[in-house]
């Protein structure tokens, strides 16, 4: 089975690390991909590969820019250097509900992933760490994806579930991506 032709999956950051560690598993527990955001940089930066020994990098994700309330990620395929696609993070609204979009390799927003509901978001602000964190990804108002924080002190687990996208209208690679990017961000805002 390809790396990315799951229904679902789970990542996990690695708890004490100087840079965000991220490991991608199948739902059976077998550990499919790495990832490692690097230190020190101005821009995000954030490969993954098959393995923690790097020798395979399935994508690259990299901010546009430096600084940006706004900030967009593309999200490149490694083996062929194709765009698949762009994480827009929704600013002024990601404010109050976290809200992201996915673009399409032309940059055209096709879908909108934001936290389940604005009276948990504000709850999640005030109680930082003790409400987990949901997401709904939808297109044209319809739910096609979960990306659910699972309670745990010590980890960051996050399940990302894409069952319910029977068209395959979200790419994986997109979907893995957008994980890997609220866990980097959600660590960073702890």
């Amino acid at each position: 089975m390809s790396l990315f032709s799951h229904d679902r999956y789970e990542l996990r950051k690695q708890a004490i690390a100087l840079t965000g560690r991220f490991r991608v598993f199948d739902m059976q527990g077998n550990q499919l991909m790495f990832s490692q955001q690097k230190a020190f940089k101005l821009r995000e930066d954030i490969r993954v590969y098959t393995d923690e020994q790097k020798t395979n990098e399935v994508l690259y994700i990299q901010a546009r820019q430096i600084i940006d309330f706004s900030a967009a990620y593309d999200v490149i395929d490694s083996s062929s250097g194709q765009k698949v696609g762009a994480l827009r993070r929704r600013g002024m609204k990601s404010l109050v509900q976290d809200e992201w979009e996915f673009l399409n390799a032309s940059d055209v927003p096709f879908a909108v992933m934001k936290e389940d509901s604005l009276f948990l978001a504000l709850f999640r602000r005030i109680l930082s760490g003790l409400v987990p964190q949901n997401y709904d990804v939808l297109i044209n108002g319809q739910r096609v994806a979960d990306l659910k924080q699972n309670f745990n002190p010590f980890t960051y687990r996050l399940t990302m579930d894409f069952s319910m996208d029977s068209m395959s209208q979200i790419d994986r690679r997109l979907g893995i991506a957008a994980g890997i990017l609220l866990a980097a961000i959600e660590g960073r805002q702890r």
